[in-house]
């Protein structure tokens, strides 16, 4: 019964954000929207529609192409790229798009070169221009593809190798054995992961902020600190969160009820296809393109700009951001896998349905992005503050420090709700992964649930349980949007830090948080790449 207990408390934590979101349509907010509608609102609306379809189609084809090829393929590097692949995954969005502004700037060294060997002026020539919603939304498919390519090549793995082989024995070629049985079966997980790419396309406000792109999360952060409204703010994520719902819906209506099972007998190893010297030179060059432009290019660009800057040494603001985002992700981190772990157990214990609809519902806040969550926090945290400054007026006539709004609390329970899902995506499995007679063996020997989940499956966790802090301590380093609507005016990040410095066109001090982000970023990328090697399977369920 306390397991249960537990459960439910930690879903009504994630639904806090949704409730204080929700709150704010009690208050009336017609003068903000009219005033919405008759200057941003059309943009806002065009920009999003931009961004989903251009990072939705080629989200899709990258990572699905990419995926097919290093997996069923054998060419010049291509276990090399298996991996590689994953890279401009360490790339939070708002970091390439710094990077790509000042190297294709009029000043930048591209232009500048292009001007020296031509002789060319201003308006001699046509360079291509990101400051557009399409500008934007081909940075942010350079980045968040791996998204779409961990699933793919995660399903193309537990594919049967005998139904490929069957279908070149029927003398399909490579092209119509992609379409008509390896793209069929991964289908359900292509969905899931361009959903995830979508959902972080929606979220981003750094970049989006950067070029001067009108989107769903500027509007939240202008309507907040510009126009000082909270409510209308929350009124603003309200559609955004419509948007994230729609996304994943459609994704659960496209997947439907898909099962695909292979027999075990089925599933033999067999050799990927050797490519010749030309379809291979196009391989490697497919390939290895969307890790030329999403993380070779902009990262050694940001190691030139860090190089040139004496930010190291002269600016104390950065040890200190260091500093604040180590101990926050480290903290998150530690309370995201505490919670994963019980939820987990909570989980596996029970048999009832309304637990595991806990735990699902637990993972929500993965798909709501992070300017909402910050909003629906501080709305009733805010509102506990103003509570307590009351009675203590009231009973001590003396105003209340607030306490739970505005301080390090309300960002650590913002990361815990964004970022719960990752953590329950390594644990789960792992625990599920353990044989249910252990747990009966040893609570015949006596042993209470606790002590099973602490001498039992707490060490045998230990790998799951480290992937999970590792990707959840990323994630926290990376967020920029919660962070900077929520955090206490003493306290910045790093990812505040070069979101500070971007915004000041100081690039070359913001490479160097940048590049300390993406130095962390590599260990769980490096996790993940290992694990999905050794992914063997006589079976792909996606349901």
């Amino acid at each position: 019964m306390s397991w249960r207990i537990g459960a439910l408390a930690i879903a009504a934590l994630v639904a806090l954000p949704l409730l204080g979101v929700a709150s704010s349509l009690l208050v009336p907010q017609a003068e903000l929207w009219r005033h919405l509608a008759a200057t941003q609102l059309g943009d806002i609306f065009l920009n999003t529609l931009v961004l989903l379809l251009v990072v939705g189609i080629g989200t899709t084809a990258i990572g699905t192409g990419t995926a097919w090829l290093v997996t069923t393929c054998r060419f010049p590097g291509s276990r090399t790229l298996q991996w590689t692949l994953l890279l401009p995954l360490v790339l939070p969005t708002y970091i390439i798009g710094y990077a790509y502004a000042d190297l294709l700037a009029y000043a930048g060294p591209l232009q500048s070169a292009l001007r020296g060997a031509t002789g060319w002026g201003r308006g001699d020539y046509w360079f291509p221009d990101l400051g557009s919603a399409g500008g934007v939304a081909l940075l942010f498919t350079l980045v968040l593809y791996p998204y779409v390519y961990l699933a793919a090549r995660s399903a193309f793995l537990a594919q049967s190798r005998a139904l490929i082989e069957a279908s070149r024995i029927l003398g399909h070629g490579p092209w119509r054995t992609f379409f008509g049985v390896g793209l069929s079966l991964a289908r359900p997980a292509i969905a899931a992961g361009v959903v995830l790419a979508l959902l972080e396309a929606l979220a981003d406000f750094g970049t989006v902020q950067y070029y001067g792109v009108h989107t769903l999360t500027t509007a939240i952060y202008r309507t907040w600190f510009g126009m000082g409204n909270r409510e209308g703010a929350a009124q603003i994520a309200v559609v955004l969160i419509a948007l994230a719902i729609l996304l994943v819906a459609v994704e659960r209506s496209a997947r439907g009820r898909a099962r695909y099972d292979v027999a075990s007998t089925l599933v033999q190893a067999a050799e990927p296809a050797r490519l010749g010297p030309l379809a291979g030179l196009a391989a490697l060059l497919a390939c290895f393109l969307p890790v030329l432009l999403g993380f070779v290019v902009p990262t050694l660009h940001l190691v030139h700009l860090a190089a040139s800057s004496d930010a190291f040494v002269a600016d104390r603001r950065f040890v200190a951001d260091a500093m604040n985002s180590l101990a926050l992700a480290s903290a998150a981190a530690a309370i995201i896998v505490v919670l994963a772990l019980f939820l987990a157990y909570a989980g596996r214990l029970s048999r009832q349905r309304s637990v595991a609809r806990l735990v699902e519902f637990s993972t929500l806040g993965y798909a709501i992005p992070g300017a909402v969550i910050a909003v629906g926090i501080l709305l009733p945290l805010a509102g506990g503050d103003r509570v307590l400054d009351w009675l203590c007026r009231g009973l001590f006539g003396v105003p209340a420090v607030p306490v739970l709004s505005g301080t390090a609390l309300a960002l650590l329970l913002a990361y815990t709700v964004r970022f719960l899902a990752v953590g329950l995506g390594n644990v789960s499995p792992g625990l599920a992964a353990i044989d249910p007679a252990m747990d009966d063996g040893a609570r015949i020997l006596g042993a209470g649930p606790r002590q099973v989940l602490r001498y039992i499956h707490a060490p045998m966790l230990r790998g799951p349980a480290l992937t999970a802090a590792l990707v959840a301590f990323v994630e926290v380093m990376k967020e920029l949007p919660a962070t900077l609507l929520i955090r206490p005016f003493n306290l910045d990040t790093l990812a505040i830090g070069v979101y500070r410095f971007a915004s000041d066109e100081r690039l070359a001090q913001a490479a160097v948080g940048a590049l300390v982000i993406v130095a962390v970023s590599l260990a769980p990328v490096i996790v993940l790449s290992r694990t999905i090697a050794k992914t063997k399977g006589p079976s792909l369920r996606s349901g």
